[in-house]
Formats: C-alpha cells, structure tokens, sequence
C-alpha cells in the first residue's frame, strides 16, 4: 500500500476529481479491415483513421503550460501515426494536425497510411504518439487489431467463416466513390443533426437487424449476422441519430439485386432502400444525402438501376478510447503504457473478497481505487490485477444507516497520481433478510449501537454484482 499521508492527500484529490472530473480523452476511430497495396500502388486505409481529443483536462492542461510562460505555442497538441512494426523513425509515419471543431474537441485524420505486400503481417495496429508543441511527450496509443486482406471477397459469404461477416449491433461506416476514383470520396456523417455526405469526416454508424414486421417505433433489435434483403437501422454513435429503416441491398454494376439474401462481407458494394417506399434509396448529392427512386429493369424484374451516388461501400470499424487525468499531479512522464480495463471476476464475498481487474498493458506501478478508496493491489501480469476489495465501511459510516446499494467508480492510478477511469463501477449491495419485515428507523436511539454494528456485518458479507457502463 502507500505511505498513509501520502494516500490521505491523493484521496482528497480523488474526491475532488470525482466531483469534477477534469479528464483528457484520445479516441481512435479505424476500420477492421486494410486492403493491401501492390507494386507501387499505394492503397491508403479507407475511411482514414481518425483521432480525436476531447474533455476539460486538455484546457487545464494549457492553463498549466501557460503559467510557466510557454504561452499558447507551447501547449499545441501534434502526433504521428503509423503501423506498429515500422520502426521509429518519424519518416515511417504521418504527421496529424489537430484543428478545433465546433464542439471544442480536436481533430486529426491520417490520410496517407497504406500497407506494403512487403509486410506479410494478417494482422496489426496503429500507433499513435502525441507530443506538444514545446517537445514534452504526451504518450503512446494503439488502435486494435486490423485484419490485412488482398480485395473485397467476390465469394459468396459463408457463416462457416465469419472472419469477414458484419454482424447485427456491430459498427460500420459508409463511404462512396464516384468513378471509382479516390479524390472523390465522399463519407456519410452527421452534422448539425442532419445526415451529410463529408469528403474530411466519416462517422460510425451502429447497424442493428430489425424485424421488418414491426414499426420504426417499436424496432426490436435483432442478434445474428447481416444478410442482403434484411431490414436493418443505422445509428450514429456518436450523436445517436437513426435513419428510418433501409432494406441492405446487394450491388452489382450499379444494379440492386433484389433476390440476393448471402451474408454481407467487409467492403462490399451495397445499397440501402426505404422500407415500404417505392425503389426509393438512400443517396448523395455533393454533400447533401438524398432519395433517390431507382429505375425498375423489363427484362429483369429481380433488378433495379441505381445512380453512383446510390451506391455505397460498407466496412466495419473499430473504435478505442483513453481517458486519464493528470489533474492531481504535474506529470512529466508520458501517460502510457495506457491500461485498459475490459473485464472484472470476483472470487470470494465479505471480508475475503478478491477482485481481478482484467484488460491490456497493466504494470506493477499501478493501484485499483474504488471511487476514493484505495485497494491492496498486485500485480499479476500485463493483462492481470488483482485487489482486496474495501469493507464496505470505508466509504464513510453513514452507510451502515442504509438500505440500498452503493455504487464507485473504477479507477487505476499510478503512483505519481495519474488517474486512468474506465467504464467500470462497483456495486455493494445489502443483504435485505437479516431482519424480515422490519422497517429501517429514521430515530435511532443512542443505546443501539449493537444493533447498528450487527446490522453493519450483514452489510459488509453481502453480495457484490458488477455493472459495465458503456
């Protein structure tokens, strides 16, 4: 554990971070797949990869660099980006300007990544590191892995091998290409609460399977992997805005096909009907995104004409997020390795409670705190903590006077007083059977001290449940 003093002021800061968290968030936006590059062609990753920088910690963080009389210059946030086994040289990666956008987050994309048939690698990831302006390293950051494939699958899809499948409740972005030519592309986003075509700007959509015998209102969501003729709803992530529900149509040479109900796969040609319209498709115009009614084939009646702008390619995306806060500390390490909770397993309950905190790039140097309270923690392995979890009395005796749970936050802090927060919470909840059909008292009288402390044992061997909060 720490020094005691030392815990005692690092709790004071945690308390009032919780209060007012004052986080700096990176979120990396890719796509699952990367089409390689042959001979001197260079493939670059389509939609590009996207990072953004948000939260009130960046502010703070200039205030900081500005009160050592680094002025604005100094606190400007620059990075490269490039594959994870290129080497370190800067010349093997992008440089990514960071402009601010209308909601004050900060925006970079890599438009020029590619990858070799040089490399052999199936998989890899992205690196991201981000310095200021004034050379001070912020850290290091991976995207997740990213499945290297030589062209779009003209097979049909088999759900034998869903390698390449999309699935109903995964994410995906739309992109379309007119003439096939690259300096054309245009990506369906959101913005201003509208739908938009953006040739800078890719948003990822959550594509969920409908049952096309209810309404848009009450849209059930469906589990299971996409099929052409399915009828499906897309939902920007970020902003949460739908799209009525579409038909996913198959393209071929600028023909919806009709009767085509094979599983989709990454980078296909599709299109999307308007359920219950009259061939009306979901389209763009230069920026605008539009109906389009399609024009019905005599001869072939299981076909319908499109326009370029109907016709768009779909691929799945990826999308990993840090937050850290240096708001207890003047930190002049870099913030990585960057851990990343993505699991927790409880063994044992009341005082022989065990938690393991499992996820990526875990080291001795950190400790697990739920909400304020510090836990004993080892140090198991880069995917492994493990922790004492606290009585229950820790945070504050007031608690033994209720009968609800008690939900914390779940922090990782280094010991220089870095906070990483994660989409955990912790949940201790009371046993309510220890004294059937009694009512809790608003008077306690001062003689029921015994009682409280029976009443705050059954408390503390009660059962924990976990919540991931997305």
């Amino acid at each position: 554990r720490s020094n005691p003093y030392q815990t005692d002021l690092l709790r004071d800061g945690v308390r009032r971070y919780l209060q007012l968290p004052a986080d700096q968030t990176v979120l990396i936006l890719h796509a699952k797949v990367a089409q390689k590059s042959y001979g001197n062609e260079k493939r670059f990753f389509c939609p590009p990869p996207c990072v953004y920088l948000s939260g009130p910690g960046w502010k703070l963080k200039q205030e900081q660099i500005k009160a050592r009389d680094l002025g604005e210059e100094g606190f400007r946030v620059c990075g490269y980006m490039g594959l994870d086994s290129m080497g370190s040289s800067l010349m093997e990666t992008q440089k990514l300007s960071f402009e601010e956008q209308p909601d004050a987050k900060g925006f970079g994309c890599a438009k020029a990544l590619y990858i070799s048939d040089a490399d052999k690698r199936k998989h890899f990831r992205l690196v991201l590191k981000l310095f200021f302006s004034n050379g001070q390293e912020i850290g290091t950051f991976h995207s997740k892995l990213i499945k290297v494939i030589s062209k779009p699958s003209q097979k049909k899809q088999s759900l034998k091998n869903t390698d390449l499948c999309i699935s109903s409740g995964s994410k995906v972005s739309l992109f379309n290409r007119l003439r096939s030519q690259t300096v054309s592309t245009r990506y369906l986003s959101v913005e201003g609460g509208a739908f938009i075509a953006s040739a800078r700007q890719w948003a990822a959509f959550t594509l969920h399977l409908a049952d096309e015998r209810c309404t848009w209102s009450e849209f059930p969501l469906q589990e299971g992997y996409i099929r052409y003729g399915s009828v499906v709803q897309l939902v920007c992530t970020a902003t949460g805005i739908t799209l009525p529900p579409l038909i996913i149509r198959k393209v071929t040479k600028q023909y919806a096909m009709l009767d085509v109900d094979e599983p989709i796969s990454q980078l296909h040609k599709c299109a999307f009907q308007f359920q219950g319209s009259d061939r009306m498709y979901l389209c763009l115009s230069t920026e605008k995104v539009i109906q389009f009614q399609a024009s019905p084939c005599p001869k072939e009646a299981n076909r319908e004409l499109l326009n370029d702008g109907s016709c768009w390619t779909i691929i799945g995306t990826e999308t990993v997020e840090y937050t850290f806060s240096e708001s207890l500390a003047c930190v002049h390490e870099p913030v990585s390795p960057m851990p990343l909770v993505t699991a927790l397993q409880l063994t044992g309950g009341g005082d022989v409670a065990m938690l393991e905190v499992q996820g990526e790039y875990f080291h001795a140097h950190l400790k697990v705190w739920f909400g304020d309270v510090e836990a004993e923690t080892m140090y198991r392995s880069p995917k492994s903590l493990v922790c004492v979890v606290p009585d229950v009395s820790a945070f504050g005796s007031d608690w033994r006077w209720l009968r609800y749970p008690i939900t914390v936050p779940l922090l990782l802090i280094r010991d220089d007083g870095l906070i990483y927060s994660s989409s955990f919470t912790f949940t201790y909840t009371p046993e309510q059977s220890f004294i059937p059909g009694q009512q809790v008292l608003t008077d306690v009288p001062q003689d029921s001290d015994k009682l409280l402390d029976s009443i705050h044992q059954e408390f503390t061997r009660t059962n924990f449940h976990l919540f991931m909060q997305s």
